[in-house]
């Protein structure tokens, strides 16, 4: 296996302008086609934004029922403010706006309280009135089965229209505002911010990343590497998920989901790449008694150092690419379209991650040469040289962190049990974590269609969907009959009356209190489901979907979890020949994953940290964010373990007992694990600066398990573990001794 990294090694560094022409054309391709939509489609004309649903569940069947059976497309509704609808000459000044909008080509319906007989006082007139009586509705609706085109070009001019009304009315209501909203409005909102919030990570994270770099490795030069990777793996990131577009729907928030994980692998994985290769540089440098210093880029010593730097860190870097991979890969396990979404867009990436690190990043390092070996330019300034010392990458048998790791594996006992006992007090708060399926509450407060579903809310009640829908295929009086018994279970505050919806009936259900996926409208749905129904019925809603995606979750976690579990217990094996080891990291990191989730729910769903990271509480943690961060922390959490392992057996195979093993593996990976995860953890908390809640709860969780992994795990309770099960560490039965003599993967 070696021989293998070592032969790609040497290929790129005999051709590494070739490599970096061919990497930087997938780069600018990458932007091109994902961002700029050079081809008539950029990536964010491409994704889907909605609640995400699970194909085949009762809420998913009922909502496609009533799509199919809806009378009329698209609508658009004007919320106005601040007037009086019974002013005698208010409707006479929406004359031309109705006008105007009855001609646009595909328009069906404009409906306003205005236009009906007897005006606001006309009883139908009260669903579209505003209960404080300053304010109406104006709601336009499109034809059924218009072309996309023929859609897109009405909802736009109906939208325009829309806008200018409250001006129209400003001569007999000079307080006139309005609000426009529609579904397609809030899609293109949450789009919008998804891209924003991209931009802003990226612009937060790449900065203090490369600073964070810069005193990693003493110099810019240095650091300069793996953010080139990094920059590469974005544009290579976008492409796949681009023509991942193609072949299945993408929810907007994978796009961020997945930029972030290939910004921060990409990182990680030059990092240790260039690490090792000055390590390797040096040592042969120094060899060579430092003679031959302005020989030709691409010499022999640092073709050897490239070889050799592939043939440890390029192989210990492609052994965590598996494992991430593995880790992500078992989201394909789920029903939900959006977890398989993310599974296949992460392996994509991850892909493009490790694909950078093993070609663009080693040919970088050929061509710069040996002026990796000499102090960068920062080191010639006062005061600067000190800090570098202490930071940057220096080759030393003892360091800070064999001392950490010596005074570990003195109380080794108190360590474990310590870090175990912390680890499950933060890990509490899961006992009692809520999912929800949010919905306009995804946006940050303050954004024009939040304005807009909450004027509704407010004072619409009539207008406003119910929180649960039932669709029942049966008569209209069978199933005016049967809602008197859906009114009369507990939680129901009202069931609104029966419609008719196409061969369907449609009856609105709405729960005590406000909270479409509270507690209370959780209950009802089941109530509603458990109630003996003589017909065919399907219930949807926020509730009943968050029902039928936990229920999906749960279904499939077990198999899941199992996938994940042996194909990382095999792997493990495989590079350490031991038992012992891959159980202890599964059950390690699990705990670990745990703790971070307990955090979450304690930051977000208590919404201890609403004002430091600027968002509000919706009760809950979205569905997919579970299973998200659980596949993600594991894979970074593996990403660590490996890194650190694959030193440790290294020393451990050339002859050092396991405490001795552990003590200088720690000293020579600890500095690149922590680095590592300074530098992810910047990356993560860049996107926590955006403002959409669920990129929100994705970018803290895996902030904190990696906090928590490179901390408390890696640099306590790995060594203490370590330490106490001694020469167990290594433990395989016999059989299983010879099968890893055969098929080792890394030594």
């Amino acid at each position: 296996m070696s021989r293998v990294f070592a032969r790609l090694g040497r290929l790129v560094a005999h051709h590494p302008r070739l490599t970096v022409v061919v990497w930087m054309v997938l780069t600018v391709a990458g932007y091109a086609l994902a961002v700029l939509g050079v081809h008539g489609e950029s990536l964010f004309d491409r994704v889907a934004t909605g609640a995400p649903g699970v194909s085949g569940a009762e809420s998913t069947q009922g909502q496609q029922v009533l799509n199919d059976e809806r009378a009329t497309g698209p609508g658009v509704t004007l919320v106005v403010d601040g007037v009086d609808p019974a002013a005698p000459e208010l409707g006479a000044a929406l004359d031309d706006a109705r006008a105007d909008l009855a001609a646009v080509e595909g328009v069906a319906t404009v409906i306003d309280p205005l236009a009906l007989p007897g005006g606001a006082a006309n009883p139908a007139a009260a669903p579209l009135l505003a209960e404080d009586g300053r304010g109406f509705l104006v709601v336009v609706d499109l034809e059924a089965d218009l072309d996309d085109a023929a859609e897109t070009a009405a909802l736009d001019a109906v939208e325009q229209r829309l806008r200018a009304v409250p001006a129209d009315l400003r001569a007999v209501a000079p307080d006139a505002t309005g609000l426009v909203g529609a579904e397609h409005l809030i899609v293109d909102e949450i789009t919008d911010q998804v891209e924003q919030d991209l931009r802003t990570g990226e612009l937060v994270a790449l900065p203090i990343a490369l600073v964070v770099m810069v005193l990693v490795f003493g110099g810019f030069l240095a650091a300069a590497m793996p953010m080139s990777g990094a920059l590469a793996s974005i544009a290579g990131g976008l492409g796949s998920v681009l023509a991942l577009t193609y072949v299945m729907d993408v929810e907007a928030s994978v796009v961020n989901v997945v930029t972030v994980l290939g910004l921060g692998l990409s990182i990680d994985y030059g990092l240790l790449v260039v690490s090792r290769f000055r390590e390797e540089l040096h040592r042969l440098v120094d060899g060579d008694g430092g003679a031959a210093s302005r020989r030709r880029r691409g010499d022999g010593p640092v073709v050897q150092a490239v070889e050799t730097t592939m043939a440890t860190a390029g192989r210990t870097v492609a052994f965590s690419a598996v494992t991430v991979a593995i880790a992500i890969s078992g989201l394909l396990a789920f029903r939900p379209d959006i977890l398989r979404a993310i599974a296949a867009a992460g392996v994509l990436v991850v892909l493009v991650a490790v694909a950078t690190a093993l070609t663009l990043v080693p040919a970088l390092l050929t061509m710069s040469g040996r002026r990796l070996a000499g102090a960068g330019v920062l080191a010639r300034v006062p005061g600067v040289r000190r800090l570098l010392a202490r930071a940057s990458d220096v080759d030393r048998e003892e360091g800070a962190f064999s001392t950490l790791a010596g005074r570990v594996q003195r109380h080794p006992w108190w360590v474990m049990l310590g870090s175990f006992a912390l680890l499950a007090v933060l890990a509490l708060p899961v006992l009692r974590m809520d999912l929800r399926i949010s919905g306009i509450e995804l946006l940050p407060a303050g954004t024009a269609q939040r304005a807009y579903v909450a004027a509704l809310e407010e004072d619409y009640a009539g207008a406003s969907a119910p929180a649960v829908t039932v669709v029942a295929a049966t008569s209209l009086e069978e199933a005016t009959a049967w809602a008197q018994d859906v009114a009369a279970l507990d939680g129901v505050a009202s069931v609104d009356p029966p419609t008719a919806a196409g061969s369907y009936v449609v009856v609105g259900v709405r729960p005590d209190g406000t909270d479409p996926g509270g507690d209370v409208a959780v209950d009802v749905v089941r109530a509603v489901r458990d109630l003996d129904t003589p017909f065919e019925r399907w219930v949807v809603g926020q509730a009943a979907s968050q029902i039928d995606f936990t229920d999906a979750l749960v279904e499939r976690a077990p198999l899941a979890l199992t996938v994940v579990a042996v194909a990382t217990l095999l792997l493990l094996f495989l590079m350490t020949g031991s038992v012992v080891i891959p159980v202890k990291a599964l059950l390690t990191n699990t705990l670990s994953i745990l703790a971070s989730l307990g955090v979450l729910v304690w930051a977000f769903q208590d919404g201890h940290l609403e004002g430091l990271l600027g968002f509000e509480s919706t009760g809950g943690i979205e569905t997919y964010v579970l299973a998200l961060v659980a596949a993600f922390a594991f894979g970074l959490a593996m990403d660590y373990e490996v890194f650190l392992l694959a030193r440790v057996k290294e020393l451990h195979d050339g002859g050092l007992p396991t405490d001795q093993a552990v003590r200088l593996g720690l000293q020579r990976s600890g500095r690149i694990i922590t680095s590592a995860a300074a530098i992810i953890i910047v990356v993560f908390a860049g996107f926590v600066a955006g403002d959409l809640i669920v990129i929100k709860q994705v970018g803290f969780a895996l902030a904190v398990a990696v906090l928590i992994d490179a901390t408390v795990v890696r640099l306590l309770l790995v060594p203490a573990t370590m330490t106490v099960l001694d020469r167990a560490n290594w433990w395989a039965p016999a059989p299983l001794r010879r099968l890893h003599e055969r098929f080792a993967i890394l030594h």
